[in-house]
């Protein structure tokens, strides 16, 4: 599988009982649920209980069994195929899918996106160097084009970005 077909769904915790399961470190939870196949590095392993919360989920992953097993693969982090994904709205994207992505004004190069943010009341990318923050709003962002890898943003509405 290449990086591409992949995603980031959380990274393997602490044990939870004896039967192997644990608790997942940064999940989205969305992509983990009972019957999805998850990639720990090499290895591949389905889903075969999912509980707690989507902020605190717990697995349990066939072919894992007890504590000592789930120890071995504590801090190991879990990939999705992207076709097991849940599909996306019209103006959702990955995160993986916004990084590096050129942000324009027009025709006016203003930088790349380093990662996405979590903020409390949206999400914002937060651009390359320069640490700013652009709320993903309509009113902030006109377009986003992941193919040719390239944001829009309205400057008039964010003021100035100039680098």
């Amino acid at each position: 599988m290449t990086e591409r077909a992949v995603l980031l769904a959380g990274r393997v915790g602490r044990p939870h009982g004896l039967d192997g399961s644990f608790h997942v470190t940064r999940p989205r939870a969305g992509l983990l649920r009972v019957g999805v196949t998850v990639r720990l590095g090499e290895r591949t392993f389905e889903i075969v209980r999912a509980a707690g919360t989507d902020d605190r989920p717990i697995l349990r992953l066939d072919g894992v069994a007890g504590r000592e097993a789930v120890e071995a693969l504590r801090g190991t982090d879990l990939y999705v195929a992207r076709e097991e994904a849940p599909a996306l709205a019209d103006d959702e994207y990955w995160a993986e899918d916004l990084e590096g992505c050129v942000v324009t004004d027009g025709d006016r190069e203003l930088g790349r996106v380093a990662r996405l943010v979590a903020l409390p009341s949206c999400e914002a990318l937060e651009m390359a160097g320069s640490g700013v923050l652009i709320p993903l709003v309509r009113d902030a962002v006109r377009t986003v084009d992941i193919a040719a890898g390239r944001i829009d943003v309205n400057t008039a509405f964010l003021g100035d970005l100039a680098p």
